[in-house]
C-alpha cells in the first residue's frame, strides 16, 4: 500500500488507526476476522459471477463512482460485488420495479456498454473519463440510449450501483481510516457522547491514534 492516503495528504486522520485497533480487546473476534480478511484479500480478484467483459465494465464504473487515485492498490469494489453475487447473498430487499440483483447487474452492465457504443463507438471501459461520466449521468437521469434500459429502470440501477460501491468501499479498514471511523471497536460501549467528545481510542485529526 502507499505510504500516504487522502486523509494524510490533507492533514487528516493518521494511517494505521483501524489496523492498530484490530489487535485489541475493543474489537470482537468475529469483527476482527471479517476486517482482517478484507485487508488480506488479493486485488484485483478474478470474477466468480461475472464473465470477464462484464467485470471489466464494472471495474471501470466503480472507478468513476468511487475514485481512488491516491491508492497504488485500489480497494477492489467490483470484486466485492462479484463475490456477493456469486454467493447469492444480499440485504434482504429490492425495489419491486427491479429484477433480482443478479439480473439487474447483468442487464445494467450490458446497458453501460451499449450506451457507450451508441454514443462514443466503444465499450464503457475504453472511453476517456469525461465520456464515462457522461454515460453514467445519462443512466442516472434515465436518458441513456439502448435496448437494455427498456428492461430495467436506468436510474434505479445507477442508485443501486452507487450505493453498493460506497458500502463496500467504506466497509474496508483502509477507507475507514481515511474518515476516522472506529465504530467496529465497540466492546465496552461508548461513554463520550457529547458534542466534540472522543473516546481515548478514537483517532484525532493530525495526531496519532490513542488506541
Amino acid at each position: 500500500m502507499p505510504t500516504t492516503d487522502a486523509g494524510d495528504a490533507g492533514g487528516g486522520y493518521p494511517l494505521g488507526t483501524v489496523r492498530a485497533l484490530l489487535g485489541t480487546d475493543w474489537v470482537t473476534r468475529s469483527t476482527r476476522d471479517a476486517l482482517q480478511a478484507r485487508l488480506e484479500a488479493h486485488h484485483p480478484r478474478s470474477g466468480r459471477f461475472f464473465h470477464p467483459e462484464a467485470l471489466v465494465t464494472l471495474r471501470a464504473a466503480c472507478a468513476r463512482l468511487v475514485p481512488q487515485p491516491h491508492r497504488e492498490n485500489p480497494i477492489d469494489i467490483a470484486g466485492c460485488i462479484d463475490d456477493r453475487l456469486a454467493g447469492a447473498t444480499g440485504n434482504g430487499w429490492r425495489y419491486d420495479s427491479m429484477p433480482p440483483d443478479a439480473e439487474a447487474y447483468r442487464v445494467g452492465l450490458a446497458g453501460l456498454d451499449e450506451t457507450s457504443r451508441l454514443r462514443y463507438g466503444g465499450p464503457f471501459h475504453v472511453l476517456v473519463a469525461r465520456h464515462q461520466d457522461d454515460v453514467l449521468r445519462r443512466v442516472q437521469r434515465g436518458e441513456a440510449e439502448g435496448k437494455a434500459w427498456e428492461l430495467i429502470m436506468a436510474p434505479r440501477f445507477f442508485e443501486e450501483l452507487l450505493a453498493e460501491s460506497a458500502e463496500f468501499y467504506y466497509s474496508h479498514p483502509l477507507a475507514q481510516e481515511e474518515i476516522g471511523y472506529v465504530g467496529m471497536a465497540d466492546v465496552g460501549g461508548w461513554q463520550a457522547l457529547g458534542l466534540d467528545q472522543l473516546e481515548p481510542r478514537e483517532p484525532r485529526v493530525g495526531n496519532p491514534s490513542h488506541a
